[in-house]
């Protein structure tokens, strides 16, 4: 008996977790609540100390809480941050540019990083997750973060028209986005 339950707990432990489970800071794990289900971020303070704090001081804010995700380009990327809906808004503050070299970072599938206007250092509250490698992008475009779990809630929100540059007419938002440390049980959807 003793081993059946002592195997039962070992293959919990490894199928029963999921890769939010094994997050290896929550002070440094998003939680990000779409309509369809939970995507957890796992942010990247070895890349970008900077937008890694300016994200988590937004996020305990609750600023991005109910922010449409205004531009999205199939086979591209989801754009959100901007609590006017336009893409012409932020939070009012410039971050300096933290961009890695490829050897360190690439915009892959999943990868979180900064939008930003023509100056490199003009990235503010805007983000996207790229749904496919991008590697145009790299060297360019702070990376902060890398979707873990969830990636299929990303893929399922509302795409733009192509023609338009992405711009979405009645756009999904966001339901919540929460540090997981602040979250009381860290198993929470």
């Amino acid at each position: 008996m003793k081993t059946i339950l002592a195997f039962s707990i070992a293959a919990w432990s490894l199928f029963g977790m999921t890769s939010a489970s094994f997050a290896s800071d929550p002070e440094n794990t998003l939680y990000l609540h779409l309509t369809s289900g939970r995507v957890v971020i796992e942010m990247r303070p070895d890349l970008a100390p900077r937008h890694v704090a300016r994200i988590k001081e937004l996020v305990r804010k609750g600023f991005y809480d109910k922010v449409v995700f205004h531009r999205v380009i199939a086979g591209f990327m989801a754009q959100t941050g901007d609590p006017t809906g336009t893409g012409m808004g932020g939070s009012g503050q410039n971050l300096k540019a933290e961009f890695s070299p490829p050897s360190k970072a690439r915009h892959e599938r999943g990868a979180v990083s900064m939008a930003r206007a023509q100056s490199p250092n003009s990235a503010d509250s805007q983000f996207f997750i790229c749904f496919a490698p991008t590697s145009f992008l790299d060297g360019k475009y702070t990376i902060w973060g890398q979707v873990i779990e969830g990636m299929e809630h990303v893929d399922a929100i509302k795409k733009g028209d192509e023609h338009q540059n992405g711009t979405v007419d009645t756009p999904d938002h966001i339901l919540s986005l929460k540090v997981a440390a602040d979250v009381k049980e860290q198993g929470e959807k």
